[in-house]
């Protein structure tokens, strides 16, 4: 098995709670690494019919059969099994008893969370970071990264990106939403997607998305939130003090994995992924999902911001230090420039308190380690380094 960094927390949790919660998109590799970590456990797939039918059918007997713990795949496919879990680890916390893994985000699965809540550790388990990543084959030139995307799958079989990227759009996206609402018109809902990549890394307004889209803004936004539910789209939001300073306040919209997002764009080839015009919103999108990664890997939030002002000075992404943050702006370019800094300046001179560290995240090769806000090439990423995280 590829090793994760998720592993650690994985296994710290298990010995802490009696259930531990594993969610995640599709193909991130909660199976494969639920199986790994615990081999002796029993496993169960919920996608399996029959399995299913009985859950369902007759959840008293399905868990009575696993009383001593098993792994419980994709538990949003019973979604009553919860509530009748919850009493057998009130009777017995052993931790560890039971992983679950589901690929909906653990907030929308409202009977786990409910029955489960005080008695279940949840974690999220994202695509390959670029750690990860690193482990199995040395890191490309960034456009070859971004087409090729981060899902497990691709990179461990050697698969055509292009080709695994639409099995994997019709297979399970499209798929999973059909499933989780009425989804009448797939012509419009894949046009709907589609904009969202367009606008990756751009700050989101939901009634030109759905005037777009040619459909209303209820419809757009339960498009979104089932985007967000199945883990293929997340939101970042922008951080505003309590001031009298004018801050944009809608947030903006990133795809978990950047490879998803090319494709969709129309993105086949690295080449093609370098001329794109979206190039640097991107490669932005790769900075920010790998540093949501990093966090979701060491069991901590994803409590990411960015900022922005009226006078349209922003910085890229905003990682909390206690009560204050590290500073990132993201830049695709790989020549330095003063432009760079501008809006880590800006914020630094509106909220001196704020700043703990920062520096600019670009896509060259060679860092410069500035006294003020220091330059570090994208692959440093590998070694899970932000500027001024340490």
């Amino acid at each position: 098995m590829i090793a994760r960094d998720l592993a650690p927390t994985l296994q710290q949790r298990a010995g802490q709670y009696p259930v531990v919660t594993l969610t995640g998109p599709r193909q991130s590799g909660k199976t494969t690494l639920c199986r790994a970590l615990f081999p002796t456990k029993p496993y169960i797939n919920l996608e399996d019919p029959d399995q299913r039918r009985l859950a369902i059918d007759d959840p008293r007997g399905f868990l009575k059969a696993v009383a001593g713990g098993a792994i419980l795949d994709e538990i949003q496919r019973a979604p009553e099994l919860p509530s009748y879990l919850q009493g057998l680890v009130d009777a017995d916390p052993t931790p560890g008893r039971f992983i679950l893994t589901g690929s909906q985000q653990f907030e929308s699965m409202s009977r786990v969370s409910q029955s489960l809540a005080g008695r279940s550790a949840v974690l999220r388990l994202l695509p390959f970071s670029l750690a990860e990543l690193a482990r199995i084959v040395p890191l490309a030139d960034a456009p070859t990264v971004i087409q090729a995307g981060f899902l497990p799958r691709i990179h461990d079989r050697r698969l055509e990106p292009a080709v695994a990227l639409a099995d994997y759009f019709s297979a399970y996206v499209e798929r999973d939403l059909r499933e989780l609402t009425a989804v009448h018109d797939l012509q419009r809902f894949d046009r709907f997607v589609r904009l969202c990549a367009g606008r990756t890394g751009q700050l989101l307004n939901l009634s030109n998305l759905g005037n777009d889209a040619g459909v209303s803004h209820a419809t757009a936004r339960a498009w979104l939130d089932l985007l967000q539910t199945c883990h293929i789209v997340f939101l970042l939001p922008p951080w505003f003090a309590n001031s009298g300073k004018r801050l944009v306040r809608s947030p903006k919209l990133y795809f978990h994995d950047v490879g998803l997002a090319a494709w969709l764009l129309g993105i086949r080839t690295p080449e093609q992924a370098a001329r794109d015009p979206l190039y640097g919103a991107l490669f932005e999108n790769l900075v920010v999902a790998d540093v949501l990664k990093q966090q979701f890997n060491r069991g901590l939030p994803g409590d990411l911001y960015f900022y922005r002002d009226a006078g349209g000075n922003e910085v890229d992404l905003l990682l909390p230090a206690g009560r204050q943050f590290h500073a990132i702006e993201i830049k695709a370019g790989a020549t330095v420039n003063t432009d760079y800094f501008r809006g880590l300046k800006a914020f630094a001179r509106a909220f001196p308190d704020a700043v703990r560290s920062g520096g600019v995240i670009f896509g060259g090769d060679q860092g410069q380690a500035r006294s003020d806000w220091p330059v570090t090439p994208w692959r440093a990423l590998a070694a899970a380094v932000a500027p001024g995280s340490r």
